[in-house]
């Protein structure tokens, strides 16, 4: 099926759908990356190969949807959104599933409108000092230095904002029309919740969110030294989530920090960060059909 656009809050959602059969998966990539990064894909397919049908979205500041600023933080702004896409197909209840921030974005999901989703599935879920305090910089901080250095004209500069604008050209206007205060304001405002702070396990959000989780929930957790998506958070995120089941990575537990240093090195000309997730299938597939 090819992309379709969808209107929620004012902005074009970009989404599509694989396979023709079967209960629905939403699944979510982690970054600002959009549903076509490499290593999706593959995994959507054997997911449909599985019995499923795949949705597939760009959220709001990723690939070609439109960008968005408001929420309590873009995990919030996302789940809000997922829950409307969710709602106008009429495709719940159904199952999530997601990695890094795309698994943060289906927790937050599921923990605010547990009525749509019958099952949950995450992996690479970020925590710890060093994984919040590099999100919140590199996401977060250049837009703040830009807006009080030059307002919204330095902001639609940024590198990451120049890549939503060439994915999407009508994202120049609505990063322009924003007004630099309110802007400052919300920047700050999702900046926080990637402060680390006691009883918050994951950036933003409230430890005793995680009691409206009581879907049965699959915890893929995270390689021994990825500090990124550390053991400990998917550790501490199973104690959490109850009765949730925990399995070591399908992939080796340096995956992450390989491909970050096969991508550093420059010898892969393209994005890799997500190629081991196919090997997650078989393990979702079993855990889903149980």
């Amino acid at each position: 099926m090819p992309n379709k656009n969808i209107e929620i809050n004012g902005g074009n959602v970009v989404y599509e759908i694989l396979g023709k059969d079967g209960e629905f998966i939403v699944l979510t990539p982690g970054g600002r990356f959009s549903k076509d990064i490499p290593g999706l894909k593959p995994l959507a397919k054997k997911l449909v190969e599985g019995g499923y049908r795949v949705l597939l979205w760009d959220r709001p500041n990723c690939g070609k949807s439109d960008v968005q600023f408001y929420g309590q933080s873009e995990s919030h702004m996302r789940a809000e959104t997922l829950q409307q896409l969710i709602t106008t197909l009429d495709i719940g209840p159904c199952i999530l599933a997601g990695g890094s921030g795309g698994a943060r974005d289906s927790m937050l999901t599921t923990m605010l409108y547990p009525e749509l989703i019958r099952k949950l599935v995450v992996w690479n879920i970020v925590g710890g000092v060093y994984g919040s305090f590099v999100l919140g910089s590199y996401y977060i901080v250049p837009s703040i230095l830009a807006v009080r250095g030059a307002g919204m004209k330095a902001v639609a500069q940024i590198a990451e904002w120049q890549e939503r604008i060439a994915d999407n050209p009508d994202n120049e206007a609505r990063i322009l029309s924003q007004d630099p205060d309110a802007f400052l304001k919300l920047m700050l405002r999702w900046l926080n919740a990637f402060v680390p702070k006691p009883g918050q396990t994951i950036p933003g959000v409230e430890d005793e969110m995680f009691d409206n989780i009581t879907v049965p929930t699959l915890i893929i957790r995270g390689g021994e030294n990825d500090l990124d998506h550390p053991k400990r958070t998917s550790l501490e995120v199973s104690c959490l989530i109850k009765g949730s089941t925990v399995i070591d990575p399908p992939w080796p537990e340096d995956a992450w920090e390989r491909a970050g240093e096969a991508r550093a090195s420059g010898k892969v000309k393209r994005f890799n960060m997500f190629d081991t997730w196919v090997q997650a299938a078989p393990a979702i597939l079993d855990f889903l059909g149980r």
